[in-house]
């Protein structure tokens, strides 16, 4: 089995690293358009060797589009193309945060069925070949979009692949992957990215703001070093489900916002003991 990576980032690289380990891939050949990023890779182990993209797609039987979903919109098509163009059973996966654009884009494709559409979810604040690692996705969860559209056999394939990962899969429309991430993840980077804002705006008047910042403000920030190449596809493509969870987003702080304004602590208790509710979901 001969896996090409498009893109050695972190979710690329670090992908890179186990399915080689752990002996799924015979041989990890990789795609960096970055010339900086291409040498980190190959020097730090992560591909055993860097090619153009129309010879990945040649020598690959998976190949995983490892870039942003705004880059993937247009390599995707690109890549099924060559594919049908083989006749030779290739399978095309890609990883990224949004998922309705992407499969429309090639929804009439005639190589469709040889592409599953699969979104890792796992990840840190952390870009670039330097931040891939080994077990990034172990215990995680691997959301399958719209099975039914692929060739059974691909998606046995990608199973597989991700079962090497340690990860567990989970099947769901793309329509309903792009409203989950909304809450469970695009909108947690906005507020942090918000938060971030916030206080350095206030740093500008306060100094010393940052050296009483805690483990709880670098917890809850963290996700404000994330990449904007990444993140503002996502945000672009997402609109829709992204607008509608700020909107109640707000509307929760606009809550806190009265209740505390109005020194009505028995409001603001009942917010938190409601908040609080999460615990049963998250612990």
């Amino acid at each position: 089995m001969k896996t090409g990576i498009i893109g050695l980032g972190l979710i690329g690289g670090s992908m890179a690293i186990d399915l080689r380990r752990r002996g799924f891939a015979e041989e990890v050949i990789g795609v960096e358009a970055e010339p900086v990023n291409a040498s980190a890779a190959l020097k730090i182990g992560l591909v055993d060797r860097i090619v153009s993209q129309e010879e990945c797609v040649k020598e690959s039987d998976i190949i995983v589009l490892a870039v942003p979903v705004g880059t993937a919109s247009r390599l995707l098509p690109e890549v099924l193309d060559a594919i049908s163009r083989s006749e030779s059973g290739k399978t095309v996966i890609d990883v990224c945060s949004t998922k309705e654009q992407l499969v429309n884009v090639v929804r009439n494709h005639p190589a469709r069925r040889r592409y599953v559409a699969t979104h890792p979810m796992a990840g840190t604040e952390y870009s670039g070949p330097w931040a891939a690692m080994p077990g990034l996705f172990d215990g995680h969860a691997c959301i399958i979009c719209d099975p039914e559209d692929s060739d059974p056999q691909a998606v046995e394939l990608i199973e597989e692949l991700y079962n090497v990962l340690n990860m567990r899969t989970i099947e769901m429309p793309a329509v309903s992957h792009d409203v989950h991430t909304a809450y469970v993840s695009h909108i947690s980077h906005i507020t942090s990215f918000a938060l971030a804002l916030t206080v350095l705006d206030k740093e500008k008047d306060e100094k010393h703001i940052f050296d009483l910042a805690s483990g709880g403000f670098s917890s809850t920030v963290r996700l404000a070093k994330s990449s904007p190449d990444m993140w503002t596809p996502i945000l672009s493509q997402n609109r829709e489900n992204v607008l509608h969870v700020m909107d109640t987003y707000i509307e929760k702080m606009n809550a806190f916002r009265e209740a505390i304004a109005e020194g009505d602590e028995e409001k603001v208790r009942s917010l938190i003991e409601e908040a609080n509710r999460i615990r049963r979901i998250i612990r």
